[in-house]
């Protein structure tokens, strides 16, 4: 039984109006929207921007229920929070731009087939509870989109195939690169012995030594995740996004691994986006 959906009189003129460019520049909107949030989630970030938004909602409820002075105070504070956002959303702002001028704010970076990526995943994962077992403190930083070739001039090229062996030989302890931090794109370890900036988070637990502050320091900065193994305890920890995961199984390791070398969600291709755009104005 076909399926008839009807507009409503009263929409159908407005429905009219809309043209092909008014579709696009809703749906390039949209997008923009949607990659900024993806880019402030899992931050600080995210958390200022609900309490901007709440601000927002309870000035206009105080407007409809005409409360002037909580209005006021509330509209005056807004004001001053948007000329803060610079300031407060640097590192996101930062992050932002640079993918920009790198083109790849929508994205681009070089994905392993499933074989590949399942080896890799498997190479990182003995490594690092390897090292766990023993207590050697490991610092792993997996390039994604945003280059860091300035953390890379830090410290000492390499550009070796990566594997458990090659890891666990890197960060012996009392060795001139076990100090440091590898970095890793796609399957190769392209540097040892690399600085990473310290977070100026001040509400970090006593618990997190110089290790997990230098990994969620570069977290902030880019789009890396960094693999944090503590010599003092030999908790396996993650870093992305400005926050910290720890106490990671084995599983939990490979599961947040296995997404950041293989793409998996369907690709939308323009054909099937015009074809779409053509029917709905037939339709219409």
């Amino acid at each position: 039984m076909p399926f008839n959906f009807s507009v409503p009189m009263q929409y159908h003129g407005l429905l009219s109006t809309v043209g092909f460019r008014d579709i696009v520049d809703i749906l390039l909107v949209a997008l923009i929207l949607y990659k900024s949030y993806e880019m402030l989630k899992d931050t600080r970030a995210i958390t200022l921007a609900k309490g901007l938004f709440v601000m927002m909602g309870v000035a206009l409820a105080a407007y409809i229920l005409e409360l002037h002075a909580i209005y006021w105070l509330l509209s005056k504070s807004t004001y001053l929070l948007f000329m803060a956002l610079p300031i407060v959303f640097q590192p996101e702002l930062r992050r932002a731009l640079e993918r920009i001028g790198q083109g790849k704010f929508l994205g681009s970076a070089v994905y392993l087939n499933a074989e590949e990526a399942d080896s890799l995943v498997n190479e990182i994962d003995r490594a690092v509870f390897g090292m766990a077992a023993k207590k050697i403190g490991a610092l792993l930083v997996l390039e994604r989109e945003i280059g860091i070739n300035e953390i890379i001039d830090t410290g000492i090229r390499i550009d070796g195939l990566v594997t458990s062996a090659l890891m666990m030989n890197v960060f012996i302890p009392n060795t001139p690169l076990h100090d440091g931090a590898a970095v890793i794109r796609g399957n190769r370890m392209i540097a040892a012995g690399c600085l990473l900036p310290l977070t100026e988070n001040r509400g970090l637990s006593t618990e997190l030594g110089t290790r997990h502050r230098a990994a969620l320091g570069l977290s902030e900065q880019c789009d890396a995740v960094v693999v944090i193994v503590s010599e003092e305890t030999g908790i396996v920890s993650v870093a992305e996004g400005g926050s910290i995961s720890r106490r990671l199984t084995s599983e939990e390791l490979k599961k947040r691994l296995r997404p950041l070398f293989t793409k998996d969600a369907p690709v939308l291709k323009v054909k099937d986006f015009r074809n779409a755009i053509e029917s709905w104005r037939k339709n219409k």
